[in-house]
């Protein structure tokens, strides 16, 4: 071969694969409900700083610990993780970071001016650029909402309440702290204070454009895209006579990726004869796609729009949403009504299949989502040989806390790599308080006092399993399980189990005595272990007991019977086997071309 001709073909290789996108591997960090709460914030109207802290001689705006072992969610100790995080990313040199909602704690102007300033902080330092949506805590609606806490912590250990109005005031008699700065900000205040991290287009930005917009692709120009970022521009019906901010949007913030961010709240008037505008007159967002479905079509138009431009431009889009658009539960739905009802577990919050299929039409691929507060990977393959994959990034307040760290190779080949975030600096800063908030409850006989073993964990991960434990012994078992299920399992070893599945099987003693060393209360919170991290939890839960439960998953298959408890057991275990065989959701590559995922680990 001549050398001209070489050259040629080197040129024609160059230039075909530029056009297909990015000319090296692109990284993106997924960081999802961070629930970001100020512990050392200030509030504009008062002088109220806080509680000073022995070990650090630190004002301390905090929440007690009661309330976070009742919540899904730690709201102080993530603070800590939320850096920590941070950090990591910025030693991994990863540039381009994407929020998925929820990133503050009811979006209160504290926490948003306290986020604000360390994202400012990591983007000057490391260049990093960070793009948020919305998640149903920020905003809680779509218009500024008076609001308040009363479980944050006082000088004694005791709960102290935080109102953004003398109105909410409910006991005179015990001190209140009234700020503005509590009350929940609306869409509007969220983007006056957060516009520089996506809702607005930027001059960094290759290309930006909202459901609303009017320019193509080729007539981008930063001077329109700004006034179409504009809140008066972004409003949409969402019944007749309601208008209500959508703050979507697409970003090229690196050549050839483009970043769709789907504002998913969807907030109906409780009311259609009510005031438009009165705040308390819509139902809140938390049950996702479901409300998009009905109220917020024009997402799935725009989504199909966005699609094809990105085909016709040789552009690689990723989209992410607060909320997720598959079944999350490892197929084990009708499983879980039939052991607990259609009410609990959250399953109002699971996507009907038409949200997938609707998003599939449009052409979506590759989709990532918060929300749940656990790590899970959802694929469907439709028949016209599409494919959806939609990755469920876990939050940094709960177990196991982590990030998703995403590698676009080429527009068909992705690896999604999970990173576990296990030991935080300072993640006991506030374990002195919680001593004192302990030791008044004592004093007071509280009843179902949380467990003060808790203040013995040596790390944030550990710190996050506890809270899981109590999490399901205060709140989860009581409000979820049937009573006489877990009155009757309760006292059953996992010997026991084996016996009930085996019925006249012969077991040896040796079997027995393995099984032995567990028992239903263990496999219960391996289920919630396994529900709220996948593969991750693996690590955590013996093998060996592992395989065990697929045993007396099997032998309870197998068992006939009419007996309304071993019926229930059968399920739990069939509930309990399918969350822990789910698609690979640690590290994985995804091939979009062959529909496939292939586990790393």
């Amino acid at each position: 071969m001549n050398r001209s001709l070489s050259i040629l073909f080197f040129l024609l290789f160059f230039f075909s694969f530029d056009l297909k996108g990015q000319q090296k591997p692109v990284k993106i960090a997924f960081l999802a409900d961070v629930h970001f709460q100020d512990l050392y914030g200030e509030f504009s109207d008062s002088d109220f700083k806080g509680i000073e802290n022995p070990k650090t001689g630190k004002k301390t705006i905090l929440r007690t610990m009661d309330s976070q072992l009742h919540s899904t969610r730690i709201f102080n100790e993530n603070y800590f993780a939320f850096l920590a995080a941070l950090d990591d990313i910025a030693k991994k040199n990863i540039k381009i970071v994407a929020l998925p909602g929820d990133y503050t704690d009811d979006g209160q102007a504290y926490n948003l001016r306290g986020l604000k300033k360390i994202l400012e902080e990591y983007q000057k330092k490391y260049k990093m650029r960070f793009f948020i949506t919305t998640g149903n805590h920020d905003p809680v609606g779509p218009f500024l909402k008076q609001g308040g806490k009363s479980d944050f912590m006082n000088e004694n250990g005791d709960e102290l309440s935080i109102v953004s109005h003398e109105k909410l005031i409910k006991n005179k008699d015990q001190r209140t702290v009234v700020t503005k700065d509590i009350a929940m900000s609306g869409y509007l205040e969220i983007l006056n204070e957060m516009k520089n991290f996506g809702f607005a287009a930027s001059e960094k930005d290759l290309f930006w454009q909202t459901p609303f917009s009017t320019d193509l692709y080729e007539q981008f120009n930063f001077k329109n895209a700004l006034k179409d970022s504009e809140y008066s521009n972004r409003m949409y019906e969402v019944s007749p006579g309601f208008s209500v901010p959508d703050f979507s949007y697409v970003v090229e913030p690196t050549k050839g990726i483009w970043l769709m961010a789907i504002d998913g709240n969807t907030y109906i008037p409780k009311n259609s004869n009510g005031d438009p505008k009165d705040e308390n007159n819509f139902q809140g967002a938390s049950i996702g796609y479901n409300n998009v479905l009905t109220n917020k079509n024009h997402l799935f138009f725009w989504v199909e729009k966005m699609v094809n431009e990105a085909k016709k431009h040789n552009k690689t889009l990723i989209a992410f949403t607060h909320y997720p658009i598959l079944d999350f539960n490892d197929n084990a739905n009708e499983e879980i009504k039939k052991l607990l009802g259609k009410d609990k577990w959250q399953m109002d919050r699971v996507p009907q299949d038409e949200v997938a299929e609707l998003l599939a039409k449009a052409g979506l691929k590759l989709h990532f989502a918060g929300h749940m507060h656990i790590n899970d990977t959802g694929v469907i393959k439709f028949d016209d040989g599409k494919m959806l994959v939609n990755i469920q990034v876990p939050s940094l307040a709960a177990y196991i806390p982590g990030y998703k760290i995403l590698t676009v190779d080429s527009e068909d080949q992705f690896e999604v790599e999970t990173v576990s975030i296990k030991n935080v600096p300072r993640f006991n800063e506030l374990f002195s308080l919680y001593e004192k908030e302990f030791d008044n409850l004592k004093t007071k006989n509280s009843k179902e006092i949380w467990n003060k073993d808790i203040l013995k964990t040596k790390n944030y991960q550990d710190l996050t399993l506890f809270h899981l434990k109590e999490l399901v012994r205060l709140r989860f078992i009581p409000s979820d399980w049937p009573k006489d299920l877990i009155e009757k399992a309760s006292k059953l070893s996992g010997k026991d189990l084996l016996e009930l599945s085996s019925r006249d099987q012969k077991i040896s003693n040796k079997t027995k005595k393995k099984f032995a060393k567990w028992d239903f209360e263990d496999a219960l919170l391996n289920l919630y272990q396994l529900q709220s991290a996948d593969e991750l939890a693996k690590k955590d839960i013996p093998k060996k007991r592992l395989a065990q439960y697929k045993l007396l998953e099997q032998n309870f298959e197998h068992l006939k019977t009419d007996d309304a408890f071993l019926d229930q057991l059968k399920t739990f275990f069939k509930v309990l086997e399918k969350l822990s065989s789910g698609d690979a959701s640690d590290h994985f590559k995804i091939d979009l071309q062959k529909g496939e995922i292939v586990n790393l680990k």
